[in-house]
């Protein structure tokens, strides 16, 4: 980029260096403003090229949970000594079938360390299989019998020739569960360059990797061949952050188990298979039914432990945990609207590639200081968060719409994005990106989006509107909760429904407070940008929440007005200005700490 430095550099050496100094000092300021808007006009022309590329590279959500599916249907994990036994371990499988990947990783303190093999055709797996055995011993040990896409690999026998070991090794990842600690987290946030940078790189460290989906798909296969001798169209289909974008490392796999294949037999049959009649109403079938595959888990998948079945909730689930993939899983049966849910969320990430870094920010925003809880309770949840999210880029507060409505894409829906449940529940939208004719000409940056997030729902009337996706527009709560987000899909529930007014009334608090730290800093300090509002200003949530009554924080927005005007003229009052901020903040939390 052209910079005024270089004009100074040619200038000298034609007249000399002789009051070129003063003038490169009073320029220097039209260099920086120069710089900044050539900058941000490059910045925005890309955004658009890298927006038209994104959607001509589109791949729809079930296509992409299909190819994940293949992906699983030809790997397998194996158990190894570690990650030197990776060519041997090649050799032997490429003896059998062709290797196409191998991927390393660890579970567990000791650790344990597993590889994942992914093979050319799903015909190699079966081989693999065909070709593996039981332990020795089987029946002294008392282990059951079963066979899976987990193996371990054992010690090579002296008496028999060792195979030719391949001098490369198509291991592609090393340690591919490793999550990245807050502290270097901390430090590769303070080295980016703009605030745009952190929540760039905050979402490229901390975003589920390829591994980490594999190994999701992986363990939903395993149920699905446990069930598939009798249920031998049995799905186990994942939904929710795994599958649709939004996933962090470490994240748990939700599975919605269907036994019976969704797609309509042919009536020309004439066979018809007998099946088991069932007494009772459609939810005790179901407990009975989840309650045998959690037995199922328990008893014979390996790997599968601290089996718990929550039964009686509104959607019965049965919670386990993987411990050869290190995955948290809560399979259910009655779950499908989930499916859908994830496909119209991954639709929404996939429209700009700024929504999935907004969102991440913002969740990690909400857990530093304390809204979001890892227990369910009266907290805030990362999906109602996320549709807060989605519901402000459909109508920013002072820029144009990135989203559109989801009655935009229900009617552009064709005939093959219609699906209607067996609950009634109707879950028909476009479907395809590529089909979406509409670009945003929202140009922002994501500091900008992030600042004006904040701005926007510490206006929003949280008291008498609800949050409504389906027409990107505020409405009035069809009932009086503290706070109502209206399920895109189930237009009768609200998915905040749990969250109390005191959490509210924390939320406004915190918004205003973010906004405030972002619009007050001057400079890099050792917490600069996103930092600052994720510094351990984090309070127990036991604590309660700042009651509004008392609320004494001012106007955020006329305070930043305030001090753009005087800034250049009264730099000792704007200072005074945001000590008697923090002063109201400070005095507030500590009148109604005496008040709790």
């Amino acid at each position: 980029m052209f910079q005024i430095s270089h004009y100074f550099t040619c200038y000298s050496k034609m007249i000399g260096t002789q009051k070129i100094s003063t003038a490169k000092i009073i320029l220097q300021p039209i260099e920086k403003i120069l710089t900044k808007e050539l900058r941000r006009h490059f910045s925005s022309q890309n955004k658009k090229h890298a927006n038209i590329l994104q959607t001509q590279k589109f791949v729809p959500f079930i296509e992409r949970v299909e190819m994940r599916r293949a992906e699983a249907k030809r790997s397998i994990i194996v158990q190894v000594q570690s990650a030197q036994s990776s060519k041997e371990l090649q050799s032997y499988c490429d003896s059998i079938g062709t290797v196409q990947s191998m991927f390393h990783y660890t579970s567990g303190v000791e650790p344990l360390h597993f590889i994942i093999v992914e093979f050319e055709k799903e015909s190699d797996v079966k081989n693999v299989l065909q070709a593996s055995s039981q332990i020795d011993h089987i029946e002294e040990t008392m282990a059951v019998p079963t066979q899976s896409h987990f193996l371990w690999f054992r010690a090579s026998n002296r008496k028999l020739t060792k195979l030719k070991q391949n001098k490369s090794t198509k291991l592609l990842v090393q340690n591919g569960t490793n999550i990245v600690g807050e502290d270097e987290i901390k430090e590769m946030l303070t080295n980016c360059e703009t605030v745009s940078d952190q929540l760039k790189k905050l979402h490229k460290i901390t975003k589920l990797n390829d591994v980490g989906t594999r190994l999701r798909f992986l363990t939903a296969v395993q149920v699905e061949d446990a069930l598939s001798g009798i249920f031998p169209n049995a799905r186990a289909f994942p939904f929710g952050s795994s599958v649709n974008g939004y996933g962090k490392m470490g994240c748990d796999l939700d599975l919605v188990l269907r036994l019976v294949n969704d797609k309509k037999d042919s009536k020309d049959s004439r066979l018809i298979f007998h099946c088991k009649p069932v007494v009772g109403s459609e939810r005790l079938v179901t407990q009975r039914h989840m309650e045998t595959v959690g037995d199922l888990i328990h008893l014979f998948l390996p790997g599968c432990g601290h089996v718990r079945r929550i039964l009686q909730a509104r959607v019965p689930i049965i919670k386990y945990h993987q411990q050869l993939t290190d995955v948290e899983c809560d399979l259910s049966m009655s779950n499908l609207t989930g499916v859908h849910m994830s496909d119209f969320l991954y639709m929404m990430g996939e429209i700009d590639d700024r929504v999935r870094p907004l969102i991440f920010a913002i969740r990690k925003w909400a857990s530093a200081v304390g809204l979001t809880n890892l227990s369910p309770g009266r907290w805030i949840s990362n999906f109602s968060l996320t549709l807060l999210v989605l519901a402000f880029l459909q109508k920013p507060l002072n820029s144009p719409p990135i989203l559109p409505s989801l009655n935009k894409l229900t009617s552009l829906a064709g005939p093959k994005d219609q699906y209607v449940l067996d609950n009634g529940i109707t879950c028909s939208f476009l479907r395809d990106l590529r089909k979406l004719n509409t670009k945003t000409q929202n140009t922002e940056s994501l500091e900008s989006l992030l600042c004006e997030f904040f701005a926007y729902y510490s206006q929003f009337d949280f008291n008498t509107k609800a949050v409504c996706l389906n027409e990107a527009v505020s409405i009035t709560k069809p009932e009086h909760t503290a706070m109502y987000i209206i399920n895109p899909l189930e237009r009768g529930l609200n998915v905040s429904k749990n969250v109390s007014l005191d959490e509210v009334e924390r939320f406004k608090n915190e918004v205003r407070t973010a906004a405030w730290t972002l619009e007050s800093q001057e400079n890099k300090s050792r917490n600069w940008g996103l930092l600052s509002i994720l510094e351990s200003k984090k309070r127990a949530v036991s604590n309660g929440s700042i009651n509004s009554k008392n609320n004494r924080l001012m106007e955020v927005r006329a305070l930043f007005d305030k001090e753009r005007q005087e800034a250049n003229f009264q730099e000792t009052n704007s200072k005074n200005l945001f000590n008697d901020v923090r002063k109201d903040i400070v005095e507030n939390i500590e009148v109604e700490n005496g008040q709790r």
